[in-house]
């Protein structure tokens, strides 16, 4: 009987080493979205249009709600012949600003590849002999910027288009952004989103399209911009004069305002409760939350009555050891107001959970 061939520890490693190489290089290449998937993350102002666009890409038929919190969409594409599908996992955050901290939920480390291969994938995206190169932010990640509702933005002043298209594209040309508009009355800017997430998705081919005509739908592939094609920001010498921008984005920011002048928002989202909304009715968890809101309530009341009387031990303590002869230390009594403090914040704590 033959000896049995057994490879040694150098030789498996090689293998595996191999292994990872051409599965990075599968990857890299766009043959293959990965296990897991890939992850689409949408995120805007509020009635911006971000579930339209998703809608119009899943080809669903039917009329967007709005989005409360972060919600959880997802696309499936057959791979050839193959039977195994290709899955992508599509996040939408509602609120604008308000709930950013759900962001954490969907940007996790299994999410984000790791470091040298997001590298590897910027390069793709900006060449290293670009002339920007120095002056620009890019993310790791794809970025785009897509300008939504390009329907009622043709209307606007042609002065006013002009000034909008070029902070846009300095923004998005700076971080490394695809931009791109979007309006869902129009189909062949639909057929362009589409195309659009596809790319970042499943790994479509990406469009070749490079429009910068502020009279027209702007499309911008992310690269492809240069600042000496922008331009310098919209400012008179007279304005440049009274502006302080250290960075070149303050100063497209003070030039954008210059022509609308920002209002601060009176429509927070902080006001609104969105359990009170007739549309997320559902009869037994709203009538479990009566009994647990009563129940909380009861709860907070025991402990304010129970702060007081101990509040009032300790002072009917003080009036007895001071007829005593003897008078109540300062620290001890500061150490009495943590304690009636921590009862009361403990009690805050709980209600807000």
């Amino acid at each position: 009987m033959g000896e049995k061939s057994e490879k040694s520890l150098w030789d498996i490693a090689i293998l595996e080493r191999n292994r990872a190489e051409q599965e990075n290089k599968e990857l890299i290449d766009g043959n293959n979205v990965g296990s897991d998937g890939t992850n689409v993350f949408f995120l805007g102002s509020k009635n911006s249009g971000k579930s339209s666009i998703i809608m119009r890409f899943l080809d669903r038929d039917e009329n967007p709600k709005p989005t409360v919190a972060l919600e959880y969409l997802f696309g499936r594409r057959a791979r050839g012949a193959n039977t195994v599908k290709d899955v992508t996992h599509i996040w939408e955050l509602g609120g604008g600003t308000f709930l950013t901290k759900l962001i954490d939920t969907v940007i996790t480390p299994r999410t984000i590849s790791i470091h040298e291969f997001l590298k590897q994938q910027l390069n793709r995206r900006i060449n290293e002999d670009h002339p920007d190169k120095s002056l620009m932010e890019p993310l790791l990640v794809p970025l785009v910027i897509v300008g939504s509702k390009y329907d009622i933005y043709q209307d606007f002043d042609p002065e006013k288009r002009k000034i909008i298209s070029k902070t846009l594209r300095f923004i998005a040309h700076t971080y490394g952004a695809t931009l791109q508009f979007f309006s869902t009355k129009n189909e062949s800017l639909v057929a362009r989103a589409r195309q659009l997430i596809g790319n970042l998705a499943f790994h479509f081919p990406p469009s070749k399209t490079n429009a910068t005509d502020h009279n027209k739908p702007i499309i911008v592939p992310a690269g492809t911009d240069l600042f000496s094609q922008i331009g310098a920001p919209p400012l008179s010498d007279e304005q440049l004069g009274k502006i302080s921008a250290r960075r070149p984005m303050d100063l497209w920011k003070s030039a954008f305002c210059q022509y609308f002048p920002q209002e601060a928002s009176t429509n927070s989202n902080t006001n609104k409760n969105p359990a009170a909304d007739s549309q997320y009715t559902e009869s037994p968890i709203d009538n479990m939350r009566i009994q647990k809101d009563k129940e909380l309530e009861q709860y907070r009341r025991q402990s304010e009555r129970k702060a007081k009387e101990r509040k009032m031990a300790r002072e009917a303590d003080v009036v007895t050891s001071t007829r005593g002869g003897h008078y109540p230390d300062k620290e001890d009594h500061f150490f009495g107001q943590i304690m009636l403090r921590y009862v009361q914040d403990r009690t805050l704590i709980i209600v807000i959970a």
